[in-house]
């Protein structure tokens, strides 16, 4: 069993403070090789393009450029690699698995992939510009999932990485979504409008009991009403992978045991282990490193690391009214001998 833990990052100011705080925290991290080995831009599986990825940020998100601005300032790093590693355009994406339940006041989410990609940040921000928001940083400045202060929350699984497009990775897509959008029909609105590089589902719930999966890829986006979602579509099947096996296995236990679960039961289907929904393929990208649970209502977040846990409760509702978390650091244990950077550093496999 290997522990580990995730560090809570508590901010409130404009984005450029916020992204130069963050890039003051880069340089103190094991992350921090990680985007500044030279090799690493020899490594890009990807084209670039800095004029195209600015003027879809600015035009959809235009506060972000400025946090970027600031992370380059706060990390002394040129603003070109910043927009490389962190804009989130066209990046490239590993498979990964994941499992979504939505009940009446709130959303459920098992968050997997691979430990080496696992950043072990928990953010609370509250902008001058935009929505507050609460959950586990990705990529940095993305969003694994989260909730924002009118109670709109969100998660993501992945489907594909065939047939990408140019467009932006969900971590970043999440980030857009809950810092400009209240309800879910203005989220569904910027899932349209907004260029998606690799195929995902995005699960939406919000105060007035709206209840969405969103299928979208570089060609198309198709909206359904639905509670529950994994790794695959059903309005774009075209689009999936050929391997479907354990996405529907978990749809399936999810579908059988869903009907009026409370929050504290829909926690414990995704992350008790004998469920067979946690996952513990972290070799294959598939393995669960957080659940996380977000009240639409009460504004209330948690977040659990490792199996058949009790998640570690955040009030956002206080947090909003100026009262910081007392919480500095959430800790647990996952059945992994991979490598966690942000712990232990690149290794010598880097």
């Amino acid at each position: 069993m290997k522990n580990y833990y995730v560090d809570v990052m508590q901010f409130r100011g404009d984005h450029a403070s916020f992204g130069f705080k963050q890039g003051q925290w880069l340089l103190q991290s094991y992350l921090h090789p990680i985007y500044t080995n030279p090799d690493s831009m020899k490594k890009v599986r990807f084209s670039f393009d800095r004029g195209e990825a600015v003027q879809w940020i600015k035009s959809l998100f235009p506060h972000f450029y400025e946090e970027l601005n600031g992370l380059a300032e706060g990390m002394k790093m040129p603003l070109e690699q910043v927009l490389l590693h962190f804009s989130g355009y066209q990046q490239e994406w590993r498979r990964s698995g994941c499992s979504i339940i939505t009940g009446d006041h709130f959303l459920v989410r098992n968050y997997d992939f691979h430990p080496k990609t696992y950043e072990g940040r928990f953010v609370l921000y509250q902008p001058d510009q935009g929505y507050a928001t609460i959950g586990p940083s990705q990529r940095i400045v993305g969003r694994a999932d989260g909730l924002n202060e009118k109670g709109l929350t969100t998660g993501y699984n992945f489907v594909n990485r065939r047939n990408t497009g140019d467009g932006f990775i969900p971590t970043i897509i999440t980030r857009m979504m809950l810092e400009t959008c209240q309800s879910n029909e203005e989220a569904i609105a910027l899932l349209k409008e907004v260029p998606h590089r690799v195929a995902f589902n995005y699960v939406l719930a919000d105060r007035f009991g709206n209840r969405h999966v969103v299928e979208a890829t570089s060609e198309a986006v198709r909206v359904k009403e639905d509670t529950i979602s994994t790794n695959h579509f059903d309005l774009l099947p075209e689009s999936n992978r050929y391997h479907l096996d354990d996405s529907k296995r978990r749809m399936a236990i999810l579908r059988n045991q869903t009907q009026a679960l409370t929050k504290r039961e829909a926690f414990q289907l995704l992350n008790n282990k004998e469920n067979e929904v946690f996952s513990e393929k972290y070799p294959q990208s598939a393995g669960t490193l957080h659940t996380a649970i977000y009240d639409v209502n009460s504004l209330e977040a948690g977040i659990a690391l490792g199996h058949n846990r009790i998640p570690t409760m955040f009030s956002f509702h206080n947090w909003l009214h100026g009262q910081d978390s007392w919480i500095s650091k959430v800790k647990g244990q996952i059945n992994t001998k991979e490598r966690m950077p942000y712990m232990e550093g690149i290794g010598e496999e880097s």
